[in-house]
């Protein structure tokens, strides 16, 4: 095991976590204001890398110039979620956290069911991407650079995430987390801030699949895997806080390289876990969690 070994797996576990952490934070951001668990947050995952397939396709762009196409697309369909579902399933006065459960649940069923019957089973990729096979050589390190622009992509993306928050809307964000039922009192539309915030979070995910698309498979059981990281970078960042995503996403991919290392590569997902009990036993809320 050479140093350059070691440095390559780190170098590429932080560019992996990166993507995890933005997967995560449409996930945290929208927990984080409505106290809802998105279920079908990894399908939105597979309907943008889709979407992101069908308009290379069809318009014979490179995925990153798709990449804001893709992002308004997402938030709509975030803000069509909220309106059409999940805003009944928050009218509902019995059983209402199951019920949201439910809902997310049969949506992520149900986009899954439609991306198999339109787009059969098999895996799909986008070889002809501008970024595709190439890499960049840094003192004996090789970055693959449709990674390394995904992780540059995300960390921007966050970046504005964050830069969101310290604005006015930003303001009324945290005021609609904090307490959702006096925020009426005060003029601010709490539907209108929900639906944002699922928009928001769909556009998050919607960025991630983009560039995702560029170097992984695209199938449409591709979310399971992705979601699954997700829930555990948001509990091991803490729900609702997205400096805690960003942190616990470059922990995941972190160790989630060195476990492929140092075991066998279809262990690889055995150190993510073991670190999220260990957190999960000793600081429930996650590391940076206020709930």
């Amino acid at each position: 095991m050479t140093a350059e070994l070691i440095l390559q797996t780190l170098l590429s576990g932080l560019l992996m976590g990166l993507i995890y952490a933005l997967v995560a934070a449409g996930l945290s951001l929208i927990f984080g204001l409505m106290d809802v668990v998105n279920f079908a947050h990894g399908e939105l995952l597979m309907v943008a890398m889709f979407a992101t397939l069908v308009l290379h396709n069809l318009l014979g762009l490179d995925p990153l110039l798709l990449l804001p196409i893709v992002a308004v697309l997402l938030f709509g369909v975030g803000m069509a979620i909220y309106r059409l579902l999940i805003a009944r399933a928050l009218s509902v006065t019995f059983n209402t956290g199951m019920v949201q459960i439910f809902v997310t649940f049969g949506l992520a069923i149900f986009i899954r069911g439609a991306a198999q019957f339109f787009f059969g089973g098999e895996f799909r990729s986008i070889n002809n991407s501008w970024l595709a096979n190439k890499t960049v050589a840094l003192a004996g390190i090789y970055i693959p650079l449709p990674q390394l622009a995904a992780s540059v992509v995300c960390l921007l993306a966050f970046a504005l995430l964050l830069a969101i928050s310290k604005t006015e809307f930003g303001r009324a964000l945290e005021a609609t987390r904090e307490d959702r039922e006096a925020v009426g009192l005060i003029g601010i539309d709490r539907d209108r801030i929900f639906a944002i915030g699922w928009g928001m979070g769909a556009a998050a995910v919607g960025v991630a699949g983009v560039m995702l698309a560029n170097f992984y498979y695209i199938s449409p059981q591709v979310g399971a895997n992705f979601a699954l990281i997700a829930y555990v970078t948001v509990a091991l960042g803490g729900f609702g806080s997205l400096g805690g995503a960003l942190i616990a996403g470059i922990v995941i991919g972190e160790v989630e390289a060195l476990s492929a290392l140092v075991l066998e590569p279809s262990l690889k997902q055995v150190g993510m876990f073991a670190i999220y009990l260990a957190v999960l036993m000793f600081r429930p809320r996650g590391l940076f969690g206020r709930l």
